[in-house]
Parts: C-alpha cells; structure tokens; sequence
C-alpha cells in the first residue's frame, strides 16, 4: 500500500492534518499488522455509523469499543508509544490484534 505524503512534526510523534496534531501510528508496528489495524478500525467505524443509523446503543457501544482497541493496538490512543519499551509497543499491538480477532468486519 502506498503511503500518502503527510505532514508531520518533526518529532515524528504526530501527523498534521487542518491544522489539528493527531498522535501518529507507531512506527515500529510493522506493515502487515498495521494494515489489518486499519482495516478493523475502518469497519468498527462503519459499524459505528450503522449503529447510530438504526438507533442501536448497544451495537454502538460495542463498536466503539472496537474503534477505541484497534486505536490503542496503533499507538494512536493510550499510553503514548515513545513512553513505552520496544517489547511494551509490541505486546499492544498483539494483544489488539488478538482480541480484534473474530470480530465482525
């Protein structure tokens, strides 16, 4: 997957996006686990919208979830990645990888 040019601060620790910092992923997480957070997060999103689509709060609630564990496995939410060890960094994006496992898509 091609990256697309993103501004970030040359700390590397967030991206700019409108002016706004957001926390960068974490650039140790490997591409493939990467891409497979992402690609959960994008269908927790949509799970989302469906969700408040039908006035669903419990289907809500769960996708949200979902939305909050492939963020925090990024490196985007949580403890911030550059306060953890290389084996703390990699223990969450496993650990986010393995419970996202067998969730709907």
């Amino acid at each position: 997957m091609e990256k697309k040019n993103v501004e970030r601060t040359e700390d590397g620790r967030y991206i700019v996006v409108g002016g706004r910092k957001w926390r960068a992923t974490d650039p140790l997480l490997p591409e493939e686990s990467a891409a497979e957070l992402r690609r959960r997060l994008m269908a927790a999103r949509r799970a989302v919208r469906d969700a408040l689509r039908q006035q669903d709060s419990e289907a809500e609630r769960r996708a949200r979830a979902r939305v909050q564990l492939a963020k925090t496995a990024l490196g985007e939410r949580g403890t911030a990645w550059w306060e953890q060890s290389d084996a703390e960094r990699k223990k969450r994006w496993e650990e986010g990888l393995k419970r996202l496992q067998g969730e709907p898509e």
